[in-house]
């Protein structure tokens, strides 16, 4: 055999085992892939498993909890606007619904359209941490939760009433009464009066320079806050025939403790049916929430009231229906 030949049939040999090595390569790297989509299929399987038995080992009622959990958000979504900033825009309308008009500067009109943080905003209790249920509201008002504690239910109704009143300039009807029934108003505290209490004898007093700044203001708030409550508000305020219900007007169960919460929106159909928005502040002290419908998923946020009917709130459920209005 010639030199020429051979070296023919080597350089022939040389890339045949290259040719070899480059169909074992492709061949590996398609076995290692095949291996990956393998084991990926495995594990989704091996949690799903997982998954699936997790949920049959819950209780009945932890199984029906969740089930609610996923229908109530696939239902809440189509009435929710993620992007609203306020309450109007916040909550869509049924279908069939309007919302009822009121005159603009109106204390109604203020409600529905008192602005709100951002969507999925939490729960904030007055020290600072987390209330223990976030799964209450559609909302939190923009109102600021002092850490003195002392703006629990009736009092952020309060603070919200006062303030309309306030930057309405209206300052002049500013003015409740405490639980024993005294009238305390800002003008006599602004003046400098101060109460004397002793029991349920209240006596008023100057104690102080007259003083009409928005802190003073405040601290007046604060007073009121401390003495005052759903009770007060009950005896004080007129009250409302559920078929004459409107925003502003708040239901409520007098005590020490009672609760109270407030129509935040009115919507009505051709029928004249009614539904309507509540908004809570809470015990102890924390965020002012617009608040979900949990026992009516497939109207929430919205609520009807009905005469003699309990109404089933996220904390709180008001067994007799009895409305007031600020005056």
């Amino acid at each position: 055999m010639s030199k020429r030949t051979d070296l023919v049939i080597k350089m022939d040999f040389t890339l045949y085992r290259k040719g070899q090595r480059i169909i074992l390569n492709k061949m590996e790297k398609q076995k290692r892939s095949y291996h990956k989509q393998i084991k990926k299929i495995l594990f989704l399987i091996l949690m799903i498993v997982i998954g699936i038995g997790c949920f049959w080992g819950l209780s009945k009622a932890d199984k029906n909890e969740f089930l609610s959990l996923k229908q109530e958000k696939r239902i809440t979504e189509k009435y929710i606007n993620e992007e609203g900033m306020t309450i109007k825009k916040r909550v869509l309308l049924p279908e069939g619904y309007r919302r009822v008009s009121y005159s603009s500067g109106s204390f109604e009109e203020y409600l529905r359209n008192y602005t709100l943080k951002p969507y999925g905003s939490p729960i904030v209790n007055y020290d600072g941490s987390m209330h223990y249920d976030q799964n209450w509201h559609e909302g939190i008002l923009d109102i600021p939760v002092p850490s003195n504690g002392l703006q629990q239910c009736a009092d952020a109704l309060i603070r919200i009433r006062a303030e309309y009143l306030w930057h309405n300039n209206k300052k002049s009807t500013i003015g409740f009464n405490f639980t024993s029934g005294h009238y305390c108003s800002w003008e006599q505290y602004a003046e400098g009066y101060r109460p004397i209490i002793k029991g349920n004898s209240v006596t008023f007093s100057k104690k102080a320079t007259p003083n009409h700044s928005q802190k003073n203001f405040y601290k007046y708030l604060n007073l009121i806050f401390a003495y005052s409550g759903s009770l007060s508000l009950f005896n004080e305020l007129d009250k409302v025939a559920v078929k004459d219900v409107k925003i502003g007007d708040m239901l409520v169960t007098p005590g020490t403790p009672g609760h109270i919460e407030i129509v935040a929106d009115e919507i009505v159909n051709e029928a004249g049916e009614k539904k309507y928005l509540l908004a809570q502040g809470y015990t102890p002290a924390q965020s002012v929430c617009l608040l979900k419908n949990k026992a009516s998923v497939q109207q929430s946020p919205w609520y009807t009231f009905e005469e003699g009917t309990a109404v089933d709130t996220p904390g709180y459920v008001f067994k007799k229906v009895q409305f007031i209005r600020f005056r």
